[in-house]
């Protein structure tokens, strides 16, 4: 490197702060100068005057390293933070109104905060964390997803309503939630590569999917073929291609499901909770009763304040009914401004995914969407009666370690690939040979 174009270059890059960005734009001045440099020699002129004419045609170095500085230093989602920071404290609401010991009660307070500390925290780290450098771990994520599902199938620590658990000291209980943040960063990085067969992705998914039909969560399974068919999507794969991944395993479960509705292998209570969803009022004792008490709270609330229908009907006022409590003791209006912010949270991230041009951070962002807006409209669909009832929280609403700590998990990717897309489109704008 000539000593000129040297000095150009320190001078612009000693006014970036960041060291990541200083590398990349260094790169950046570097392809353009280089290109410059040789238009001049095709022209006739010496390497040296070909160097000097480039570095003039750059411009004033104080200038550019100050509008490389502003333009592409790291940023933060100011926005995004704040809807974090607002949803952790409405998440407050369902926990002042419990019908539980007044012990108990200041007990899941009490842990609510914590956990919206720790899952604040978390984001917040994970915003400082390379998402380019999780790339790498693709195989290793993949692994880690598998492992945990075998162990939840064949060594369980508990097993709760039939579904087994893991203990870990100090943490408590997990299930098989604990293996989706895995699978997402896996199925970002798979669905990046172009050289991935369709018919590879195929078999690792009906793989995976086949191990947590093992275990008996209905939801998860659900959420994790949709958020898998959502990321494929944004892969590189063809449309033709996606298309027919979708329509076929769509058609397979179908025809599974019809089947066995059809030959009579499923339980006799599968079929009234089935049936109780299409008509509550013959199951009022029932399976029934959840929707007709969910139906009698939902219609009888005020717009403001509480009403005379209280949601003490269920051991889940906290978690997966956290929505209809708030409706129930606060009106339509807090209800309305809490979905109101939730959707923010699905139409902010959808914004970022469409602005970030690496296939990796915007599948990474995909995902996220997938997963968090998953959990949130077929909470909305529950609550107001137009999904059946499973367990799923309502993101940052509910109570529970697990289901805050996973979407902080994703706000803190998303918030990582926000602060870091402007450094790719440097690393990608240089076409020069």
């Amino acid at each position: 490197m000539g000593e000129q174009k040297e000095q150009f270059l320190k001078e612009v890059t000693g006014h970036i702060q960041s060291k990541e960005a200083r590398k990349l734009v260094e790169q950046e001045l570097q392809c353009h100068l280089q290109k410059t440099k040789n238009d001049w020699l095709v022209r006739g002129l010496s390497a040296e005057e070909s160097e000097d004419k480039a570095i003039r045609q750059m411009g004033d170095p104080l200038k550019i390293g100050m509008k490389m500085n502003k333009l592409y230093r790291p940023k933060v989602d100011w926005f995004l933070l704040g809807l974090l920071l607002m949803v952790m404290l409405l998440g407050v609401l369902p926990m002042l109104h419990l019908h539980y010991p007044e012990e108990l009660t200041e007990q899941f307070l009490q842990n609510k905060l914590i956990f919206g500390l720790l899952g604040i925290g978390t984001a917040i780290g994970l915003m400082f964390v390379d998402y380019r450098k999780l790339a790498r771990m693709g195989w290793l994520f993949f692994g880690i997803g598998v492992l945990i599902l075998y162990v939840l199938r064949f060594n369980p620590s508990y097993m709760i309503n039939g579904e087994p658990f893991i203990g870990i000291p100090g943490i408590g209980t997990v299930g098989c939630w604990i293996a989706t943040p895995f699978f997402f960063l896996a199925w970002a990085r798979f669905f990046a590569r172009k050289n991935r067969k369709a018919w590879q992705l195929a078999l690792l998914f009906v793989y995976t999917l086949y191990l947590f039909m093992t275990i008996p969560n209905l939801t998860i399974t659900f959420i994790y073929g949709a958020m898998v068919m959502i990321m494929l999507w944004w892969s590189h794969l063809g449309r033709r291609t996606v298309l027919w991944l979708t329509i076929v395993p769509i058609g397979v479960s179908a025809g599974i499901i019809g089947t066995a509705f059809l030959l009579g292998y499923v339980n006799d209570y599968q079929m009234e909770r089935f049936f109780a969803f299409l008509n509550p009022e013959n199951y009022a004792d029932g399976s029934g009763y959840m929707y007709l008490r969910l139906s009698e709270v939902m219609s009888g609330a005020n717009w403001f304040g509480a009403s005379a229908s209280q949601l003490d009907f269920s051991s889940s006022p906290h978690t997966d009914f956290a929505l209809a409590n708030v409706t129930a003791n606060y009106g339509y209006a807090a209800a309305a401004g809490v979905i109101f912010i939730l959707f923010l949270f699905v139409l902010r991230m959808g914004m970022i995914a469409i602005g970030t041009r690496d296939r990796y951070g915007r599948l990474l962002v995909v995902g996220a969407i997938s997963l968090f807006g998953l959990q949130f409209f077929y909470n909305l669909g529950m609550i107001f009666g137009i999904l059946p009832i499973m367990a799923v929280s309502l993101p940052f609403i509910s109570y529970g370690w697990m289901p805050t700590m996973l979407n902080a998990f994703l706000m803190g990717i998303v918030l990582s690939v926000y602060r870091r897309r402007n450094f790719i489109q440097i690393e990608k704008g240089c076409t020069a040979d």
